[in-house]
């Protein structure tokens, strides 16, 4: 044992595998549900702005996918119903950042969207990053649309590891962690910090 090193693990939440791909495994899903529950303004509005297997996605997409996911509960978080009401202004006023690094959440959240979107959606990882050499833990809600459980599941089963776990938030969608944090908590101390996968649902 190398007791001067520390353990390195990769602990993902809804950990993206190939988004293009993820995002229209969505589309078809949300008009799916919005035809199923009636709501034909939604359905409309889906039908005219089809994401694409090219990048960049249609602006006309981007425009309602996120107001779409909310409404169905498979966004940010199954219970959000609004970017300003579940994740803006509570991230403002919690006392557990400072104000830089509330600035900073949301400088990342442009950063991302403006320069690293779609390298992200074009990224294919079931073909680029096949294997890792370290303990890898994939956390995801079951009701996440934001990143496709079942596309994550198929990675996780193809990715090779010398430890693996998959964990499913039967509450949660796009943030298990703020969602269900007791669960999460309990899979990091007993799993992740032993090494181990005894409460993974898939090894």
């Amino acid at each position: 044992m190398n007791h001067g090193q520390p353990r390195i693990d990769y602990i993902a939440v809804a950990q993206i595998a190939y988004q293009l791909k993820s995002e229209n495994v969505a589309y078809q899903y949300m008009l799916k549900r919005f035809r199923e529950i009636g709501d034909a303004g939604m359905v409309r509005r889906l039908e005219s702005a089809p994401p694409t297997m090219s990048v960049p996605l249609p602006a006309s997409y981007l425009a309602i996918r996120d107001k779409a996911m909310h409404r169905l509960g498979v966004g940010t978080t199954h219970r959000m119903r609004s970017v300003i009401m579940g994740v803006f202004l509570p991230s403002w006023l919690s006392p557990d950042y400072t104000v830089t690094e509330k600035i900073n959440i949301w400088r990342g959240k442009v950063f991302l969207d403006g320069l690293l979107w779609n390298k992200i959606l074009a990224t294919d990882l079931t073909t680029t990053v096949t294997t890792v050499a370290i303990p890898v833990y994939f956390f995801h809600g079951i009701h996440d649309y934001t990143v496709t459980r079942l596309e994550t599941k198929a990675y996780f089963d193809a990715l090779k590891a010398p430890v693996k776990g998959f964990y499913t938030f039967q509450q949660s969608a796009h943030s298990p962690m703020f969602e269900e944090p007791e669960k999460m908590r309990q899979i990091i101390e007993q799993d992740v910090l032993g090494g181990t996968n005894s409460l993974a649902e898939q090894r």
